[in-house]
């Protein structure tokens, strides 16, 4: 009888869920196994004799070279969501483990939810609402804080994949000029491709949907930030290490940025001293642009899906690191 394969689960989800998820698929083919603890020491112990991987998406327990030299047996592994920042691909790679993601799972998602934000900034949604709590009614003063019609703005996005392209499409809907820059150019784009220099200088509103990399990590820095005209709205809907919260921060205090809308932070969560906690122009988001109950059925058949497609022998889908198909580690 085939020895059942050892699936370990690193997603910060309530193992009900995860056996609900993954028992029906995986039958008697396969054993789901948990971390001791969620920290460092039980991540590598765990990994020992792991051979499928459900990823960690918080970050928390990572999958460093380390953690990648812990696993000999490691045949594949599964994030549950569309970023991949918190795995060495490289290391993953040279030990010839295949990674899936589940690319576009929330693209929807994400793009309304910077649709929403940018909405909020235009309008001191957020402002209100703690103005009027606490027993004001600040009707008149919206005009002094300089409230404006989305359809005015001119946004340029960072990034055009799938979260990306369905932003623009989504702004262009309610009458913004949009354009874009990203690694690459798209010749599908609908929106207008301009250089990075160039796309923030012409950026009332700026949309990150960037995936955190060597190359994009600090790429709004201070110098960058300062190129857009002055009082621009910043919506961070990707990682924080692309716009480092100290930049945005020296942003917002000069002025060059009225507002901000973020959804994810160089420390997840912030620190509780953190400025941008208390800044009246920031809206806060605790990393859930995607957190939707439509994505995360995506996710979860996405993750189905794969996982029986290995079980089965198949070729899996979204493989982010090219790596031939799987053998199983003995």
């Amino acid at each position: 009888m085939t020895k059942p394969w050892r699936i370990l689960v690193l997603a910060p989800l309530d193992p009900s869920l995860i056996r609900g998820i993954l028992e029906p698929v995986a039958g008697d083919a396969a054993e789901l196994v948990f971390p001791a603890e969620r920290e460092r020491g039980a991540l590598l112990d765990a990994l020992a004799d792991a051979e499928l991987v459900l990823a960690d998406f918080s970050g928390r327990l990572a999958l460093d070279a380390e953690a990648v030299a812990a696993a000999p047996r490691l045949a594949f592994v599964q994030m549950p969501a569309v970023g991949t920042d918190s795995l060495d691909l490289d290391a993953l790679t040279a030990a010839g483990v295949p990674v899936a993601n589940a690319a576009g799972a929330n693209a929807r998602s994400v793009a309304e939810w910077a649709v929403g934000a940018a909405f909020a900034l235009c309008r001191h949604l957020a402002w209100c609402d703690r103005r009027v709590r606490e027993g004001g009614w600040p009707q008149l003063e919206m005009l002094g804080r300089g409230a404006r019609e989305l359809r005015a703005q001119r946004v340029g996005i960072l990034g055009y994949g799938a979260i990306g392209s369905e932003t623009a499409r989504l702004f262009q809907a309610l009458g913004c000029a949009v354009s874009y820059w990203s690694r690459r150019r798209r010749p599908d784009a609908t929106a207008t491709y301009r250089e990075l220099d160039d796309l923030l200088a012409n950026s009332d509103i700026l949309v990150v949907t960037l995936p955190l990399t060597d190359e994009t990590r600090g790429l709004l820095g201070p110098d960058r930030l300062a190129l857009l005209p002055q009082g621009a709205m910043l919506v961070n809907a990707a990682r924080g290490g692309i716009a480092p919260d100290e930049a945005v921060l020296a942003a917002l205090e000069s002025g060059r940025l009225s507002a901000a809308a973020l959804d994810v932070f160089d420390e997840e969560p912030p620190p509780a001293d953190s400025p941008l906690r208390r800044h009246e122009n920031v809206l806060l988001s605790p990393h859930a642009a995607g957190t939707t109950l439509d994505a995360q059925l995506t996710i979860t058949s996405v993750v189905q899906e794969n996982l029986a497609a290995v079980l089965a022998g198949r070729p899996v889908a979204n493989v982010v690191n090219a790596v031939e198909p799987l053998v199983r580690r003995r």
